[in-house]
Parts: structure tokens; C-alpha cells; sequence
């Protein structure tokens, strides 16, 4: 079986090369932006081919430079792109290898490979990838038919290899931020306070008095932008133009729709999933309803976007999530055919979604399309990133449960009322843009076939893992939103396990029993059953204490999305006026590890952000869209805060391999959460846990 991104991209010399001798040059269609992702795909490429890592040479992601794989997302990069990569390479290693038995004249079988260089029973035979190169042809569609290694002959898949991406961003030298170019200008764009404002009136002669230098001003629209060649000049434009600009139809959001419970006010559309609840039932019943606020990306550095438009054709840097799809935006703008347009990667500051890179890659196209010939960088500021980029939507969960006489949970309904999780869309500056009456809508998205199951990243882990004889989802879209959502690590899984991790122990409660012998009563699968059992042993479980004594220990598990890896999560805490986290940890079945020590720093970051979710984040609403435009607005965890995070990963010989970016998020939020009721004796059911929550849920 030939893998789907290597069916759509079938000729092996788009994946495989030996132009330069000592290196293979491999390419695939994901970007890398923090999580280790070119360091595995490379090590897996190695391991296939029979190279060291150190001769692998991965090419920087780039429109017709790489296959095209979409987008970087979804915790699925190793588990998708990890075996077109395999399958690609372990097919030109067998090529190489009949080539060379058919010139050698022996049986395939007598032949390996060992760092490039060819061996007949074991002794080298004066070949290798780079002679035998110019014989074996690659541009060829790949069969399938090659035998990829089974784990235990990996030499490199399985071992902890540093990082290929942190040397130059140690030194300053990765970052799209850090790239200059011959004569590039700086920019910077004025927003509008809501998707109908008009720009009415703009003091230019005020603006360029404050810039304090020779700034052109660019107006097409409600797009406006400033240019010049000192970044400080464009800037200081920038903010003047904020203070000087008079816009009609200015959005003036409530405040109130920064609360969950508003999405019931807002419209939806209904749909429903799973059996129709059982009528007259007398079995016990509980209900309870919980609400996660819209979140921000938080991305260390606000995004950046650079674009030259020369001798008719763009060409755009992004540090965003795929170049094929942006390019496919950019056509929608432009009007150039692809072939016009080059979209390269460059890494950034992180996003794990959907953040404001495409929307900056973006500015600088719609600039440099209007002013030809020299480099146009667009920046943004920190405000800017905070207040434009997509956040995380916000969630509004009520949850029902029946039990049946010994305490065992039989039905379960999750009511959800959501945003989008992914969307899109149009960017920024082409809502700015006016409109082209002639220009033909963009296209729906597309649509599952007849009979396909519908994706909603709203409903992914709605029901927990267990094994539960009835249960439904009721899934209320809300669009559109008040303001932009998209994708955020995990979707709405992590929530949802949160949520559900957490009732579960509501019900352990009401059934009088202990939340983890609760849990292995509900767990058929023993990959699930070996990582709750692990966390407990490793946590020590059996010192769990009574339950309002100011400390408190938490478990949750989930597999996510309900078909890849398995995780369970304890967390201790300490309870005051706040919670402080004392200890976290986590055991995960991810299948084959290719990384080891990326697969825990995967982890643990998950966890450490999945903390600062539960007990800080929270995007506010007001004026023009979101009112939380700083640090001081928008906490988040801080190191001093962060505990010890012990982690233990099982079953990593395993032949598949489980995403792990997004893994650890849902079972650590449900484990603070637990721990946190715990404590108190009582459960915060909204996020993020305040001192005013807190209190709040003391004194109900």
C-alpha cells in the first residue's frame, strides 16, 4: 500500500536525490516550527537508505522544491508524511541495490548497504549511491512494493539525535525575522476596527510629522500601509496613523461575549451524532456544564512576512504552516497563475495552529504586488498579534451521564456549542481590499463524500475513552464567531478531554468509588489500561489523601482522537488563594518512537502549556475585536512556575508511530483539574482556575 501524500506526489525524485556526492537530498512537504519534525523525517530517511543522519540534506520547504503535503498540522506529521517518506526511501534503496546486483552479477540478497557504500556479503564492492546515481532512474512512480525496516533493525529511528533546526536559531540565523535582503523595505499595516469598518478620514500630513522620516503611504480601501526604509520610520507611522485615522462602522464588541456561555445567544447550526438517549429511564443521573474562553496562540515573537514582486513574479517568505497552501491564497489574490509564485519557508517563532504568519505573508504580497522590485518586510507588532491573529475558540459544554445501580457509567450526552476549529479563510488584508464586483466567490470548502464521517475539530474526544454501552454528541456550530477562530493545538480534543476527564471524576464520586479504579473498570483496550496503570505506579497513587486538604492529586487519560496514541496524566497540586502545581506526570503509548528526546520535550511542553490554559489564559473581548493586546493582558505561565514534569513512554518498538504534538494537552488539563477539586473539595468548572473562580466555587 502505497501511503496517500506519496500517492499524490508519486515520482521517488521528488522525495529522494544524490546530486551531490556524500549527500542524499531529501525532500518532504512539512515545515518545521519547533517541534522536532525535520529532525524525525530525517532520521527516518536515514534509517531507510542506510546513511548517517549527518548525510542527509533536507531541503528547506519551497513551492516546487518539496511534494505537496498541505499543511504541517494535526499531530500527524511522522504518523502521514513519516511513511511516504519511508515507503520513498526504502523503494530507492531497493533500486540502488538491483542496480548493483545486476552489474555485479550476484543476488540481491548478498548485498547491504552501510553509509552509502555497497557491500556484497559484507565487504565493499566499489560502489555506492553516487556512482551508481547516474544509472538508476528515480523519476518514476513509486509501487509500493519496497519492504520498509521493522523496528528491530532501526539503528537511528529509535535513538535520541539532536536537533537538525536549533543551531542556527541558537545564533540568530533561522528566523524569517532575521532575513535581509538588497534594498528590502519595511511596513507596517493599519488594521480595521472590524471587518465592515470604512476608513473615513486619515491625517497623512500628522503621520508623516511623526515618523520622523520619509515614509510612503499606501491606500487601497480599508488597506493602508506604511513603507519605508528604516523600520522605526514605519513604525512610528504606524502608531500615529492609529491615533489619526477616523473610521465609520467601527465594530464596538460587548464584553459579555467574552464569556462561554454567550455561544447559546449566538446563531448555530445543529448537528447531532450517536444513538437517540433512552426515554423513562430510572437510572441515577448527573449533569454539569463547563466553558473554556477564547485562547491566544502566545507565540514568543509576532509574526513576520516578506515578498518581492520582480519581473512579474512573487515571491513570498512564510514561517507559516504549508507553502502550497499559501500559495494557493495568494493565486486567489493575485490573480497569477501558480507557476508566478514561490512561496519558501523560513522558520519563525512557533504557532502550533493557525496564527497570524499567512495573514503577515500576506501584507508583504499585497504591498510588494502594488510597489514592484524591491523586498517589502511586514512585521507586526506584539499588539497586533494579540489582537488580529485567529484565537482558539471558545467552548460551551453541557455534559449529562447515567449510571447504573453498581455506579458504572451507561450513557453519556456531550452538548457543545463552538466556533470553528479550523478556518481559513480570508486573510486580513484581502477582507481590506475592495471588493471586486466580477471576481468569482472563493469556493466552498470541500465536503466529506455521501456517507463519510464529518470532521468538526469541536467534537474530537467529546466522549471520554471508556468503554460506555450508549453515547451521543449534539454539536452546535456557532458562526460566525464574534471574532476569528482556527486551529489551536488540538482543537477542540483537548477541551473536551478536559471536560470529560473531569466529570468522570464527578462520577467516580457519586459512585463512591477511588477516580482510578473507576477508570480501569471502564478500559477494555490494554494499551489504555498499561498507561493509566504506569501514571498511578509512577505518581504513587496509593498516597492519595481526603479530599479538601489544600493538596491534591489528579488523573485523567484519553486516546487521542479516539484511534492513535494513548496518555495518562496525574498532577499534584497545592491550593491557596491559587493553584501551584507541584508535580506533573505523564505516561504515553505513542507506538514506534523515532526521537526519544523529542518525543518527551513534545510531551512536556504539551503539558506545560496545557497548565497555563487551565490556570491563566483567557482572551477578552471589547471595542474592535480582542481587548487583551499584551503580556499584562494576557498572562501566561511563567518558568518560576513550572513544575517538574517526569515522563514514560512504553511500547515505543511498536510498528506504527502516533503523533505526539498534541497527545499530552487534554489528560494533563484533566489532571490539574482533578487535582485542583481535589484540593479544594470542591470543582472549578471554567477555565481558566483564578483566584476569582477559585473563590467563587468556595463560597457555591
Amino acid at each position: 500500500m502505497i501511503p496517500a501524500t506519496l500517492q499524490a506526489n508519486p515520482e521517488l525524485d521528488r522525495w529522494v536525490r544524490f546530486d551531490t556526492v556524500g549527500l542524499a537530498r531529501v525532500a518532504f512537504g512539512k515545515v518545521e516550527y519547533g517541534q522536532g519534525t525535520l529532525t524525525a523525517l530525517a532520521q527516518i530517511a536515514a534509517e531507510e537508505l542506510d546513511l548517517p543522519l549527518s548525510m542527509i540534506e533536507v531541503v528547506n520547504a519551497a513551492t516546487g522544491a518539496v511534494p505537496d503535503e498541505g499543511m504541517t498540522v494535526g499531530s500527524m506529521s511522522v504518523e502521514s508524511s513519516g511513511a511516504s517518506v519511508r515507503a520513498a526511501c526504502a523503494e530507492v534503496r531497493a533500486l540502488f541495490v538491483a542496480k548493483a546486483a545486476e552489474r555485479l552479477d550476484c543476488p540481491p540478497e548478498e548485498i547491504d548497504i552501510r553509509d552509502g557504500v555497497l557491500l556484497v556479503n559484507g565487504l565493499p564492492c566499489g560502489e555506492d549511491y553516487w556512482t551508481l546515481a547516474p544509472q538508476v532512474d528515480l523519476v518514476r512512480p513509486a509501487t509500493g512494493q519496497a519492504r520498509w525496516k521493522s523496528p528491530d533493525q532501526h539503528r537511528i529511528v529509535g535513538s535520541s539525535q539532536p536537533r537538525l533546526d536549533l543551531p542556527a536559531k541558537l545564533f540568530g540565523e533561522a528566523f524569517l525575522h532575521d532575513i535581509r535582503l538588497p534594498g528590502m523595505v519595511h511596513a507596517r499595516v493599519l488594521r480595521q476596527p472590524g471587518p465592515k469598518a470604512r476608513l473615513a478620514e486619515l491625517d497623512e500630513v500628522a503621520v508623516r510629522a511623526a515618523a520622523g522620516g520619509e515614509v510612503e503611504i499606501l491606500r487601497d480601501g480599508a488597506f493602508v500601509a506604511f513603507i519605508a526604509l528604516r523600520e522605526q520610520v514605519a513604525a512610528r507611522a504606524l502608531a500615529a496613523a492609529e491615533a489619526h485615522a477616523v473610521w465609520e462602522y467601527a465594530r464596538d464588541l460587548s464584553p459579555a461575549l467574552t464569556e462561554p456561555a454567550s455561544l447559546k445567544t449566538l446563531p448555530h447550526t445543529d448537528h447531532p451524532a450517536g444513538a437517540e438517549p433512552a426515554e423513562g429511564s430510572n437510572r441515577r443521573r448527573h449533569a454539569a456544564t463547563y466553558g473554556k474562553p477564547y485562547i491566544a496562540h502566545g507565540s514568543m515573537g509576532p509574526s513576520c512576512g516578506l515578498a518581492q514582486f520582480k519581473d512579474g513574479k512573487l515571491t513570498v517568505w512564510t514561517h507559516g504552516q504549508g507553502v502550497y497552501p499559501l500559495r494557493q491564497m495568494l493565486v486567489r489574490i493575485s490573480g497569477l497563475d501558480p507557476e508566478r509564485i514561490e512561496v519558501i519557508h523560513a522558520q519563525g517563532p512557533g504557532c502550533y495552529g493557525h496564527n497570524g504568519a499567512d495573514d503577515a505573508a500576506v501584507d508583504a504580497a499585497v504591498i510588494a504586488l502594488r510597489r514592484p522590485g524591491a523586498p517589502v518586510r511586514a512585521q507586526w507588532r506584539r499588539e497586533d498579534e494579540f489582537g488580529w491573529s485567529p484565537v482558539g475558540a471558545a467552548m460551551h459544554i453541557e455534559l449529562a451521564a447515567e449510571l447504573d445501580p453498581s455506579g458504572r457509567l451507561v450513557d453519556y450526552t456531550a452538548e457543545i456549542w463552538s466556533g470553528p476549529h479550523v478556518g481559513r479563510g480570508r486573510s486580513l488584508a484581502e477582507l481590506a481590499l475592495p471588493k471586486d464586483p466580477d471576481a468569482p466567490p472563493p469556493p466552498p470548502p470541500p465536503q466529506p463524500p455521501p456517507g463519510a464521517p464529518r470532521f468538526s475539530g469541536g467534537i474530537l474526544n467529546a466522549i471520554p475513552s471508556y468503554d460506555i454501552p450508549a453515547s451521543r454528541t449534539l454539536e452546535h456550530l456557532v458562526v460566525p464567531t464574534p471574532v476569528r477562530t482556527s486551529s489551536l493545538r488540538g482543537l477542540g480534543g483537548p477541551v473536551n478531554t478536559f471536560v470529560g476527564e473531569s466529570f468522570i471524576d464527578e462520577l467516580a464520586e457519586i459512585a463512591g468509588q477511588d477516580p482510578l479504579a473507576y477508570r480501569l473498570s471502564m478500559i477494555v483496550d490494554p494499551r489504555g489500561r498499561a498507561v493509566v496503570e504506569t501514571v498511578a505506579r509512577m505518581a504513587d497513587w496509593s498516597r492519595r489523601w481526603s479530599p479538601g486538604a489544600g493538596r491534591g492529586l489528579g488523573l485523567a487519560y484519553d486516546r487521542h482522537r479516539d484511534r492513535a496514541g494513548y496518555c495518562a496524566a496525574v498532577a499534584e497540586v497545592e491550593v491557596e488563594a491559587e493553584v501551584k502545581l507541584v508535580k506533573l506526570w505523564c505516561c504515553a503509548d505513542a507506538g514506534l518512537i523515532v526521537n526519544p528526546d523529542g518525543a518527551r520535550n513534545q510531551i512536556e511542553g504539551g503539558m506545560i502549556m496545557a497548565a497555563s490554559w487551565v490556570l491563566k489564559e483567557q482572551v477578552r473581548l471589547g471595542g474592535a475585536g480582542i481587548a487583551t493586546t499584551t503580556w499584562d493582558d494576557y498572562p501566561i505561565l511563567r518558568f518560576s512556575e513550572v513544575p517538574p514534569v517526569e515522563i514514560e513512554l512504553i511500547n515505543t518498538k511498536d510498528p506504527r508511530p502516533f503523533g505526539i504534538g498534541e497527545l499530552s494537552q487534554g489528560p494533563a488539563m484533566g489532571a490539574i483539574s482533578n487535582a485542583v477539586a481535589h484540593a479544594l473539595g470542591t470543582r472549578v468548572r471554567e477555565l481558566p482556575f483564578t483566584r476569582e473562580k477559585i473563590a467563587q466555587a468556595l463560597l457555591a
